[in-house]
């Protein structure tokens, strides 16, 4: 599948994913949950590649929630070392290609070397901008809206104002995200990106994020380009 000239200039610049399904492909398969968890890494890479060659500008993955610390320990655990290895092994690929990591969300309840790896990652690529590749971590959309209205609070700011709030959430320096897709059949946010997706388009589908292909990525994207957006306008 390819875009025409004019189809390219309507691609989405900022693209959020809801990355869901990784547990359930796993039991689908009869293999351990990890298994998911591994192969929902490798959807990732793949969408990270047909995104560079599409030149979209912005990705934002929700790995991990606050509400995820609920999980066992034994996968909250495995997770974590999931996300060392994927650091690890992403490395070349991000500088290869000038790709700039950040993060969002709340990383002190990480383990010490997994903080390190992802603040090294983002101080080694914060001068690339071919692509801008965000990693939600430990990260609840309410709990980041309070503390932004808190942190206004203490500095005594006495009108509060939407451009106010917007500039102290943690991606004050990020476009909101043009296009959310979420996988596996739910269709609710699950407390992501609250505030930014006011005026997004939201895509929805049955597909499990580890089966989500490089080709339904493009059918997700061709179902946008045929949107008209109306930020709340006729």
């Amino acid at each position: 599948m390819t875009f025409s000239r004019s189809s390219i200039k309507l691609l989405p610049s900022h693209i959020a994913f809801i990355m869901d399904g990784n547990r359930r492909w796993a039991k689908k398969k009869k293999v351990p949950v990890i298994e998911g968890h591994k192969m929902g890494s490798e959807t990732i890479k793949k969408i990270v590649k047909k995104s560079l060659s599409l030149k979209i500008k912005y990705l934002t993955f929700f790995s991990f929630s606050t509400e995820n610390w609920n999980r066992s320990k034994n996968e909250v655990f495995k997770l974590q070392n999931l996300l060392k290895f994927y650091l690890d092994s992403e490395i070349d690929n991000f500088i290869k290609n000038k790709i700039n990591f950040s993060f969002i969300g709340d990383i002190s309840r990480f383990e010490p070397s997994i903080r390190d790896k992802l603040i090294k990652l983002k101080d080694k690529t914060s001068l690339f901008n071919n692509l801008y590749f965000i990693l939600a971590l430990s990260y609840g959309s309410r709990t980041e809206i309070v503390e932004a209205i808190n942190n206004i609070h203490k500095k005594k700011i006495k009108q509060i104002t939407e451009k106010e709030i917007t500039n102290h959430l943690m991606t004050k320096d990020i476009p909101d995200p043009d296009l959310v897709i979420r996988t596996s059949g739910e269709k609710r946010l699950s407390n992501f990106l609250l505030w930014q997706i006011a005026y997004s388009e939201l895509y929805f589908t049955k597909t499990l994020w580890p089966e989500f292909t490089s080709s339904k990525y493009l059918l997700a994207l061709k179902n946008y380009v045929k949107r008209k957006r109306r930020f709340g306008g006729d």
